[in-house]
């Protein structure tokens, strides 16, 4: 009878190596995208921030957050260009600027806030719907940190969505001084072509 148990207990503590190391490797590859991300971004000048770096490399800004070493090199990067200013700023983006891409990227911003309210309630569902259920045979130090990870992604959600309104206010700013700039070019055009007298 008590064969059995072992044997299941040693498929269980290899499923859970499996798993750890899976999560691991997981880990770090998003670490590597994470910190390519932030490195294309110094070098091209573009404007760092943490929902920068998640969507160029691909991961949830909860992760950016919370993985120490990305959110340290991301806190540098946004020091960096605060103190030296970001090399090439101008050439790539000024071109690209246009009422139209500043319409994209205040959709895609306002996404985005969509997207992290809809993770937090998730989350506090969850956390709502299985808390009772896991108090049963938790001790009291697993409980304390399970609660704690639950405070650290409110949080790291919580700095998103902050980030995320101010990215949508900048946006609305640069889509108004566009807008005024396109008509101003308009009007102008518009005199030039009154002047040029006729044949």
């Amino acid at each position: 009878m008590k064969t059995p148990a072992v044997s299941g207990g040693n498929d269980r503590n290899a499923r859970v190596e499996r798993l750890r190391v899976s999560r691991a490797k997981d880990s770090e590859d998003k670490t590597r995208r994470a910190l390519d991300a932030l490195d294309g971004l110094l070098r091209s000048g573009r404007r760092i921030t943490v929902t920068q770096v998640a969507r160029e490399a691909t991961v949830s800004t909860w992760f950016v957050y919370n993985q120490p070493q990305v959110h340290q090199a991301v806190q540098d990067g946004i020091t960096a260009q605060r103190v030296r200013g970001r090399q090439n700023s101008h050439t790539p983006e000024a071109s690209q600027v246009s009422p139209a891409g500043l319409r994209t990227d205040l959709a895609l911003a306002r996404e985005e806030i969509k997207d992290l309210k809809q993770e937090r309630d998730r989350l506090r569902n969850r956390v709502r719907l299985s808390l009772g259920a896991e108090l049963e045979g938790v001790n009291q130090h697993e409980l304390v940190e399970r609660v704690q990870q639950i405070e650290q992604r409110n949080t790291a959600l919580e700095h998103a969505l902050s980030e995320a309104r101010d990215q949508i206010a900048a946006l609305e700013g640069q889509l108004r001084e566009a807008e005024d700039d396109l008509t101003a070019a308009r009007a102008s055009l518009r005199r030039a072509m009154r002047a040029v007298p006729s044949p």
